[in-house]
């Protein structure tokens, strides 16, 4: 039951343009800047995985997109801040100027404040899900976004940078959290919309999730190292510039370039078990490891 990525996409990308602020409001640059920053075209990856997690597993695509905006939403509040110059400090972004440079570093911040919110929001309020369901998601997402995970991730990649001490299982903890938890996040998402709220195949599919976070980071990372800014649409080099510890820095490209594809392995093993191996997930984690941007 393979189906045409590209239909979710724009599913995707038509909820997400219905789902942002249209009406007035007392800010409209900050509106302004939040539609700059979705418009931005990125590779929608993690609301993909929670779209095809819920039509490999039988549940209609369209109870699926809201819990997919907001981890849209969520994602792209963590880029926004990621950017600031107390952070990574970078200046482009999906191949535009970032959006404390587009607009203003106060702007930016409360942008990544009202992407986040929204995500709440969004999941929060999904018409098509049960109250039960709801609360599921709305905790998943807390937890992701806080300070066990993305928080946490983001913290320990700032004290380490420039400093060259992380080992190769501090490292993958980092990424684990920083990258890897929304990645699980959405197949969890994804499990729920289907009906599958904690069970044996939300296991499964929460260790599969892992995996293919991983997976994209470690990708990630190789990336900056042997791909151009034109088309990655971020600097190419930037974790080098910055000394950031990474897994081609710790262990070299071809062993990364190794550890990528026993994931992928790991990963289809699980989906093989769960007989998803032919599935719209399935499609999307080859087009997640083989991506050369």
């Amino acid at each position: 039951m393979i189906t045409d990525l590209s239909v979710d996409l724009i599913a995707i990308e038509d909820f997400l343009q219905q789902a942002l602020p249209h009406q007035p409001s007392l800010a409209p640059h900050l509106l302004d800047a939040m539609r700059y920053v979705i418009d931005g075209q990125g590779k929608r990856i993690r609301p993909a995985l929670v779209v095809a997690t819920a039509t490999s597993l039988g549940a209609d695509r369209d109870i699926a997109l809201a819990p997919a905006g907001a981890i849209e939403f969520l994602h792209s509040y963590s880029l926004v801040h990621d950017d600031l110059p107390a952070m990574d400090d970078d200046a482009l972004r999906r191949g535009r100027p970032t959006c404390h440079l587009a607009f203003d570093e106060a702007t930016a911040i409360l942008v990544g404040d009202a992407l986040q919110a929204l995500a709440f929001e969004v999941v929060a309020s999904a018409p098509k899900l049960n109250d039960a369901s709801r609360l599921q998601m709305t905790s998943l997402l807390a937890d992701a976004a806080g300070w066990r995970n993305m928080v946490g991730g983001q913290a320990l990649d700032i004290k380490a940078t420039g400093n060259n001490n992380l080992d190769i299982q501090t490292l993958s903890h980092l990424h684990e959290a920083k990258t890897g938890a929304l990645f699980r996040t959405s197949v969890q998402f994804g499990c729920i919309t289907a009906g599958h709220r904690d069970d044996d195949t939300f296991g499964s599919l929460s260790r599969f999730g892992d995996r293919v976070g991983l997976a994209y980071q470690i990708t990630d990372d190789i990336l900056d190292v042997i791909g151009k800014t034109d088309v990655l649409g971020k600097s190419a080099g930037a974790d080098s510039r910055q000394e950031k510890t990474t897994y081609p820095a710790l262990i070299g490209l071809d062993e990364s370039r190794h550890t990528v594809v026993d994931l992928h392995q790991e990963s289809m093993e699980i989906l093989s078990h769960l007989n998803l191996n032919e599935s719209p997930l399935a499609s999307l984690v080859k087009n997640i490891v083989d991506r050369s941007h």
